[in-house]
């Protein structure tokens, strides 16, 4: 498959690192502002990994050279499918929203297209690097985002406070932070099972134990409405840059 990558900041250059090692695509075209943007006639797949503000700018320069039968592939948060598809001329286009582990394999990607071939391909792109899940409709691209492109983050922030709550119950800043970044190489393990998330707190949760008491202090603390909030803003963020926000 001849595949043109347009921008490789954090995400373009985590999927090309995926691609390198998984082989499921060889030597993409890589454009970036300082390559002259020229698509191979024979190119199958544009991926537009760039800014979502910029992204107009960006593919101008490539109508000229772009074959009419190319899908286009967004990987940006908030830009509507059908606005790709005016920009540049009818073509396919199709959404997908992956996580930077694709750069290990490892990562989790949300598809969406009303077309079901620019699918198809977008499945050869990403099933051979993430674990893909197809969205009945593109309004669901932005809750899938704020899941899983933006969840991470959100891990991370609960990991760092727990590490300043082990500091804050004496221990040193180094060990409080090895323990909780092993604690999230643990949790990671379990989540690569298709083990129920109930079950997978309920392993560790034993009646009348010390995480089952941890567990009472997050829900008390009202961790659901914490992680609704999240979702919600992420989700709002993402509406507000397709009007232009």
């Amino acid at each position: 498959m001849t595949v043109v990558l347009l921008g490789h900041g954090r995400l373009g250059s985590a999927i090309t690192e995926g691609w390198n090692l998984s082989g499921s695509v060889a030597n993409p075209t890589i454009l970036t502002r300082a390559v002259p943007p020229v698509c191979p006639p024979e190119t199958e797949a544009l991926v537009i990994a760039v800014k979502p503000a910029a992204w107009r700018e960006a593919v101008a320069p490539l109508l000229d050279t772009l074959p009419a039968k190319t899908v286009v592939v967004s990987v940006m948060a908030g830009v509507r499918a059908e606005d790709l598809s005016v920009a540049l001329t009818g073509r396919a286009v199709v959404r997908v929203m992956p996580t930077t582990a694709v750069a290990q394999g490892q990562g989790v990607a949300a598809i969406w297209s009303d077309h079901a071939e620019a699918r198809a391909l977008a499945h050869r792109l990403f099933d051979g690097i993430a674990d893909t899940v197809d969205l009945d409709a593109e309004a669901l691209i932005d809750a899938a985002t704020a899941v899983a492109g933006s969840a991470p983050a959100f891990f991370y922030a609960l990991a760092q406070a727990l590490a300043k709550a082990g500091v804050e119950a004496g221990l040193t800043q180094n060990v409080a932070e090895r323990l909780t970044r092993g604690a999230l190489r643990s949790a990671g393990s379990g989540a690569a099972t298709d083990a129920p998330l109930e079950d997978l707190i309920a392993r560790i949760a034993s009646p009348g134990g010390t995480t089952r008491a941890g567990l009472d202090a997050l829900a008390a603390a009202d961790l659901n409405r914490a992680g609704s909030a999240a979702v919600r803003a992420a989700v709002s963020r993402a509406q507000a840059l397709a009007k232009g926000g």
